[in-house]
């Protein structure tokens, strides 16, 4: 049997619970310079959402300007195309090239784009380097992903794969604060907002100085290079090494148990992400429109119901890891797709006042957002070393092109059923009842057992 094609282990009944002592330097580095890169990743996708509506009016033309929702909508389309495109071909260069070298590219690639954003001078600039900045993001996750799950120990992986998702809603917060600050600079606010999202270049200084790809990563390394001479030079090169010679997507993929397997996680991540799609963009809007019923400055608390969505998503993450370590990885999906599908009609139906609504938005924000952590702690104890990159990274962003594509239709949807009301919570509520089946067939349940080899 190779080792594309090892299920994962029996439980290790020997490795205990870590503490944060007990757990060596190069993992604790690693995670520390992960959880950097994917908060600037957080605040580079929030602030186009805080700052989409202020840079199209500043550099589209009139006839943009005059149709500004939809021009924004198609910023939004391209970062998460281009998510999609540089996270599947970012698995191909973790598996191939190594953890470590793939994080410093991604982190500097999305740093320096986002810098050039602020200099667009037109629209079709920004949507183009929008579109380049979001093949950096993407590529973040997936070396990131593999790089905790390969050096953290099986029993606390849980944790420190929910803490390194967090950097993403730390990082929203983060851009929501720097667009307030930045605000009173005027109408050129925006470029000031993206040149901040330069900052993270200097995280690649500390990821090349502390981090170290992960042994269990380079003993496959080694073996792919010794496979390969061995072939070269008309030598005689055993099964499980010559599937190492073979392209990581096809040996991942062409294995029926895998290939199912990552079926399987592909459709319950594009449902997460349709789920999160269809209400996210709404939240504010809607308890804007509570706040203006009654005499309130709407803006404002869409902002602040924006803001609280995203910052009750830390706990959520945070806690997931916890319950994920604990009760293990499919009950803990339970809940929060149970939290997910019954806060909505609470959300959209029984809240009355704006204050109500950010409560909600605040307990939607813990469930919907919070959901996500377990894409980095399951995904990766599903597949082999070999492949572990490339099949996560292609599972996770496959994702971002239905949520491009339903990035485009929400407004379609809201004509056809009436309302943001009525159309955030039919699609919420379906998409997480059909997560909470779905859970069921994905994988083993995965807790507390060694990666497969």
């Amino acid at each position: 049997m190779s080792d594309l094609e090892s299920s994962v282990p029996p439980p290790d009944t020997h490795n205990r619970p870590a503490t944060l002592r007990s757990i060596d330097k190069t993992s604790r580095h690693a995670l520390g310079a992960s959880w950097l890169g994917w908060t600037f990743d957080g605040f580079e996708t929030y602030a186009l959402v805080l700052a989409g509506s202020a840079a199209v009016a500043s550099v589209g033309t009139s006839d943009q300007i005059e149709r500004l929702p939809a021009y924004v909508g198609a910023l939004v389309a391209a970062t998460l195309l281009g998510w999609a495109l540089g996270g599947i071909l970012a698995g191909f260069a973790a598996d191939y090239l190594g953890r470590r070298r793939t994080l410093m590219i991604s982190i500097l690639w999305y740093a320096v784009f986002t810098g050039l954003t602020a200099f667009a001078p037109d629209y079709w600039w920004l949507l183009a380097l929008r579109f380049i900045t979001g093949m950096g993001l993407g590529a973040e996750w997936g070396s990131a992903t593999a790089l905790i799950g390969e050096l953290w120990p099986d029993r606390s992986r849980g944790r420190a794969a929910a803490v390194l998702q967090s950097g993403f809603g730390v990082g929203a917060v983060l851009a929501a604060l720097t667009w307030f600050l930045l605000q009173p600079v005027g109408t050129e606010a925006w470029r000031y907002l993206f040149l901040v999202g330069a900052l993270p270049a200097l995280i690649v200084l500390y990821v090349r100085r502390a981090v170290h790809d992960p042994e269990m990563w380079t003993e496959i390394r080694d073996r792919r290079r010794k496979a390969k001479a061995t072939a070269a030079g008309g030598g005689q090169v055993s099964p499980a090494d010559r599937e190492l010679l073979r392209s990581t997507f096809t040996s991942v993929f062409s294995q029926p148990h895998l290939r199912q397997r990552a079926l399987r996680l592909l459709l319950i991540t594009v449902v997460s992400v349709v789920g999160l799609y269809s209400v996210s963009a709404w939240i504010p809007q809607y308890t804007g429109q509570l706040a203006k019923s009654m005499g309130l400055p709407a803006g404002t608390w869409a902002a602040n119901a924006g803001l609280v969505f995203n910052a009750a998503s830390v706990p959520g993450y945070l806690l997931l890891g916890y319950l994920a370590d604990k009760w293990g990885r499919k009950p803990t999906m339970l809940v929060y797709y149970a939290g997910s599908a019954l806060i909505l009609p609470i959300l959209f139906f029984a809240v009355s006042t704006p204050g109500a609504a950010l409560v909600a938005a605040g307990v939607a924000g813990f469930f919907i957002l919070g959901q996500f952590a377990w894409m980095p702690i399951y995904m990766p104890e599903l597949f082999p070393t070999a492949g572990r990159a490339t099949a996560i990274s292609t599972v996770f962003n496959s994702a971002r092109i239905a949520g491009a594509i339903f990035t485009l239709a929400t407004g379609l949807l809201i004509s056809v059923l009436g309302s943001i009301s009525t159309a955030a919570t039919t699609v919420g509520v379906a998409s997480y009842v059909i997560a909470l089946g779905l859970v069921w067939f994905v994988g083993p349940e995965t807790k507390g057992q060694p990666l497969p080899r």
